[in-house]
């Protein structure tokens, strides 16, 4: 027997887990947004600390911590299939927060396009997170160690390992020996990784809760062996992400990864954790169609988001006093043509005034008297 918790026990746990899920993902947008206000604000002084230095930062941190930890625990109360797509919440949290506390604009002519459909992802996500919390999964089971190790050598998850170990290889095969960088193989990468953490990451939080119970799990084999492909994946899926996010824009990365490793997530539940074993037809039909609205909700967020754009140094040369001048800081935009010779490709919209090169009087003396010379000696001849 699998031990599965009483009813009314089981909807106890899933409120339990859906509300630290809910709430660890809205802790981790707001503790990112203020990172980054440390990191915008640090960058637009004069200070010269590292943003690891100001108290803002580490804050940000601290709240970090803790949005992590309650996603953590929430692992332990809540199936996958709930606690995995509500990482939506912390994407539609991050958005509004980008709008309000970090005051991001989009173009004039883009305001009225962007707006709609933003808002329209809102909704859909909001309703999508309402649809797949309320028909998801209800059962529970309680992650003893014997539990996990029948749930290994079960047939069903053999199988499905062993599917995901082989897409796994061949897909590695394409990103590295032919360089296939393309952002939905290098995603599949972190969503197969992805699905084997939230395994994991799901028998380790519900040991150490029962543990914490009184019930002792960790002296279990299991439990390091769950712990170590934790970490490992982890950390395999973290560099897999970082790679996407530099070759490719960190905004489609994130909606798309979000999909995909929900998608994984959910099917991991399903076959690991037999999560929807005992739902009717009508729950599942209207928990995916939540999820869908969901996945759509999160496509329109970050797709309508403002793309970041890097900023190249440039230079000026005044006609009037031949002064070189530099421009250290700005927006992409190609500059005029208003009296002055650039050259690169950015001008000074950041309203500071550039700072201009000091100019060796005795050097332009030598200049003049050298640029004189030839003129004496054509009077001469």
């Amino acid at each position: 027997m699998h031990h599965i918790r009483a009813e009314g026990e089981s909807y106890t746990d899933n409120l339990i887990g859906t509300l630290l899920a809910l709430f660890g993902n809205v802790l981790v947008s707001i503790s990112l947004s203020i990172q980054k206000y440390s990191h915008v604000t640090l960058a637009g002084t004069k200070d010269t600390r590292t943003f690891y230095s100001t108290k803002t930062w580490w804050c940000g941190f601290v709240l970090t911590c803790l949005g992590e930890g309650a996603n953590f625990v929430s692992y332990a109360f809540a199936p996958l299939a709930i606690v995995a797509p509500l990482n939506a919440v912390s994407v539609l949290t991050s958005s509004i927060l980008g709008f309000i506390f970090l005051r991001e604009k989009s173009k004039p002519k883009d305001v009225a396009k962007h707006y709609v459909l933003t808002i329209l992802g809102y909704i859909f996500t909001i309703g999508g997170t309402y649809l797949f919390v309320a028909f998801g999964p209800n059962s529970h089971e309680k992650l003893q160690a014997q539990n996990i190790v029948k749930h290994i050598v079960g047939w069903p998850v053999l199988l499905y390992l062993l599917l995901e170990i082989i897409m796994f290889c061949l897909l590695l095969y394409f990103y590295k020996q032919h360089s296939a960088n393309y952002l939905v193989i290098i995603l599949l990468l972190v969503a197969l990784l992805g699905s084997v953490t939230v395994i994991a990451v799901k028998a380790v939080s519900g040991m150490l809760i029962l543990t914490i119970e009184g019930t002792m799990q960790l002296n279990y084999p299991i439990f390091s062996v769950m712990f170590v492909c934790m970490v490992a994946s982890v950390v395999f899926q973290a560099r897999f992400l970082s790679q996407a996010c530099t070759l490719h824009d960190s905004c489609l990365v994130a909606g798309v990864n979000y999909i995909l490793s929900t998608f994984f997530a959910v099917i991991a539940g399903a076959v690991f954790y037999l999560e929807f074993n005992n739902e009717d037809v009508l729950h599942i039909c209207l928990f995916v169609l939540g999820s869908a609205f969901a996945f759509l909700g999160v496509f329109l967020i970050t797709k309508t988001r403002r793309r970041t754009k890097t900023f190249e140094p440039y230079v000026t040369m005044d006609m009037a006093n031949g002064v070189p001048t530099i421009h250290d800081k700005g927006l992409p935009v190609q500059p005029d043509f208003n009296g002055s010779f650039s050259y690169g490709a950015l001008v000074n919209n950041d309203g500071v005034a550039p700072a201009s090169l000091p100019v060796n009087n005795e050097q332009r003396a030598v200049v003049s008297e050298s640029t004189e010379a030839p003129h004496a000696n054509i009077k001469k001849d």
